[in-house]
């Protein structure tokens, strides 16, 4: 019982690990897809904040001034994209799109042209990155039964980033359905001819929503290449931002359950590599690749089989154009 409690609790400790770039990017993804803006682009920014940060704490060895620069190269890239879907009213998904490749071939060029390591940056550590944090009594309580694993391995043990995720989560929330910004917001993805009608700036809310997205998706980068990894590699970012849209989707564009939908994928995620290598009866082992696959096939099959009838903000994709 004791090995299955540990078991168990390593898994849930990996599942939080690796949801937590998820988590940022969708709650990135919630504030624009609100404000009518859709942001295909996620993907991009994710893989250029990570490029950022870890070039940026490669050289100043210091993962604050890497968190800077991750926010600093989404918010680039957000303006990027402002600019092309809100003021010269572009189609937002293909200039989210162009992003996407953007940020896929320059930070290639750039890792291969600063550090000439095939587009790596160099490996980081010590204040390079962002460590795990021992929240008080963990080791005092570590050889509790339960409470004592699960508050040591579980709960103790992350880093900074990963608290300010799950806090981002209520926070978010509470912006946007308990304050007058959120209600502004969302009533500019919904209706924005009733807003500039109230002689409220819809450009201005949209790009007010494009910089808390950018913040958001920005600090998820730096997690993945200054806290999760320790460092950055080519194409790290795997497709987060594209999962992060659909966790959105099926979460119908509600805080609460897109962090439940973020968390799935990082328990199907951290599942695979806990079955790796082994085998099962009648097929024997399964090849890697196809387990890798597992936990994009299911978010795949379980969006498709169970997300019933998910209605976008209704100004979603649409340039606004004032009246005059």
């Amino acid at each position: 019982m004791d090995q299955a409690l540990v078991d168990i609790t390593l898994i849930l400790d990996s599942t939080v690990r690796l949801a937590v770039p998820l988590i940022l990017a969708c709650l990135a993804g919630l504030y624009s897809e609100r404000a009518g803006i859709v942001d295909i682009g996620l993907e991009g920014k994710l893989l250029a904040g990570a490029f950022a940060a870890a070039a940026m704490s490669a050289v100043t060895g210091s993962a604050w001034l890497g968190l800077l620069a991750g926010v600093g190269a989404a918010l680039l890239f957000s303006g990027i994209h402002g600019l092309a879907s809100i003021n010269f009213k572009g189609n937002q998904t293909i200039s989210g799109v162009a992003l996407n490749f953007l940020a896929a071939g320059l930070t290639t060029f750039l890792g291969q042209s600063w550090f000439q390591r095939g587009g790596y940056t160099p490996q980081l550590s010590g204040d390079q990155r962002f460590n795990p944090i021992t929240l008080p009594f963990a080791n005092e309580l570590r050889d509790v039964p339960i409470f004592g694993q699960i508050y040591w391995e579980l709960i103790s043990g992350h880093n900074i980033i990963t608290y300010f995720a799950f806090v981002a989560v209520p926070v978010t929330a509470w912006v946007l359905f308990r304050t007058r910004f959120g209600l502004r917001l969302r009533a500019v993805g919904e209706n924005p001819k009733a807003i500039d009608t109230a002689g409220i700036s819809v450009t201005l809310l949209r790009y007010q929503a494009l910089i808390i997205t950018a913040v958001l998706v920005g600090i998820g980068g730096a997690y993945l290449s200054i806290a999760q990894s320790a460092g950055f590699n080519n194409n790290m970012s795997a497709g987060r931002g594209y999962i992060a849209l659909a966790a959105l989707i099926f979460a119908k564009w509600r805080p609460g359950p897109a962090l439940l939908v973020c968390l799935m994928f990082g328990f199907l995620d951290a599942f695979q590599f806990r079955i790796q290598g082994q085998s099962f009866p009648l097929i024997g082992e399964v090849p890697v690749q196809a387990i890798q696959a597992l936990p994009y096939i299911l978010t795949v099959v379980l969006l498709a089989g169970f997300i019933g009838r998910a209605v976008a903000p209704k100004a979603s994709g649409i340039p606004y154009t004032k009246e005059r």
